[in-house]
């Protein structure tokens, strides 16, 4: 982590954001209630998620249910520990634009 932070256009999208921000309180989600609570379709979860997949920030697990008679599978997601970091670096560069030039900067 570094102290300044770290912007990331991957997590950057508004809905990504909202997903790491929501992954990043839990050990792991399923994939029904992260998209409920998101208010959006599977399609659309699913295609977020893949970006986030794909940079290394989120994994996923399936796993039977003991609650369900049929043989369907539940997708359990979760940050990754480059997730995690990444995230937590984000944040702080968005802190960093929040607050606006350190009074001790020089100014351009």
């Amino acid at each position: 982590m570094s102290a300044e932070g770290g912007f990331s256009e991957v997590i950057h999208a508004p809905l990504r954001l909202r997903i790491c921000g929501l992954l990043r309180s839990v050990d792991e989600i399923d994939f029904a209630v992260l998209r409920d609570t998101l208010g959006v379709s599977d399609a659309t979860l699913s295609k977020h998620l893949k970006t986030l997949a794909d940079a290394g920030f989120v994994s996923s697990t399936k796993t039977a249910s003991a609650a369900r008679g049929d043989s369907r599978r539940i997708t359990w997601l979760r940050l990754t520990a480059e997730g995690k970091r990444s995230f937590d670096d984000h944040v702080r560069a968005l802190q960093q634009i929040a607050a606006g030039f350190d009074a001790a900067s020089p100014k351009p």
